[in-house]
């Protein structure tokens, strides 16, 4: 990837942007995947700086974790703190609502328990993330204790989902989450309403979370590339 790669300059630009609003001496909700790892780089470049002093990342999985490390962005826990400023995060889906699916990374448990503490959520996301309704694109991620597998798998079809099991890369056999659990990758026909769906689906027993995220993001910052120049808007 050269550095004139549209793509990669507008996802930079996306996550600068997500960067240039956390104030000094806040607490960060850090977020897992391709455009927030340019957050937290950008945000490292600004305490080396100097632009930006006291700040501390709450990371939601290891790979935020390692990143943080990397780019000299101090990390704490949530048992150290009682709030959180603001949470960066990316999505696999967003619609008219600011309605998400995340979990592509399997990384949406730890996510939404930050994500939901922090007074000020904004999501990072390529235009192409858009849509009219969930699921449109993106299976629901589901994360699930692994002997509770086969028992999950039965009730989501049961109500219409049709899951599988999400299988490693460079790894045989299943996706191992950060907490050592499986995830099912859920289609739905459709999702009417995602609020309900979310409740229902963590009320089955075995079921830890699921990756759809309602009434939580309060800004959602979109890149796209136009006339091959990125551009940064917000929905």
């Amino acid at each position: 990837m050269t550095a004139t790669d549209p793509v990669k300059l507008m996802k930079q630009e996306v996550g600068k942007a997500a960067a240039l609003l956390v104030k000094s001496g806040s607490i960060v909700g850090l977020g897992t995947g391709s455009t927030t790892a340019y957050t937290i780089q950008y945000l490292g470049d600004r305490l080396k700086s100097g632009e930006l002093k006291d700040i501390v990342g709450i990371p939601t999985s290891f790979q935020s974790e390692v990143l943080a490390k990397e780019y000299g962005v101090p990390l704490t826990t949530l048992d150290a703190v009682d709030h959180i400023d603001i949470a960066i995060d990316g999505a696999d889906e967003v619609d008219p609502q600011k309605n998400l699916i995340k979990g592509g990374g399997a990384a949406h448990t730890r996510e939404k328990v930050v994500d939901y503490l922090a007074s000020q959520f904004v999501v990072v996301v390529d235009s192409g993330k858009l849509v009219d309704r969930l699921g449109s694109v993106f299976a629901v991620p589901v994360e699930v204790i692994p002997m509770a597998i086969t028992p999950v798998t039965n009730a989501i079809k049961q109500l219409g989902g049709k899951p599988e099991l999400r299988m490693g890369v460079k790894k045989a056999g299943p996706v191992i989450t950060d907490q050592g659990n499986f995830v099912l990758d859920v289609r739905f026909d459709s999702i009417d309403d995602p609020v309900n769906l979310e409740k229902i689906l963590n009320n089955i027993p075995g079921v830890l979370e699921n990756g759809i995220f309602v009434n939580c993001a309060d800004v959602v910052l979109v890149g796209e590339v136009v006339d091959g120049q990125p551009v940064v808007r917000q929905l």
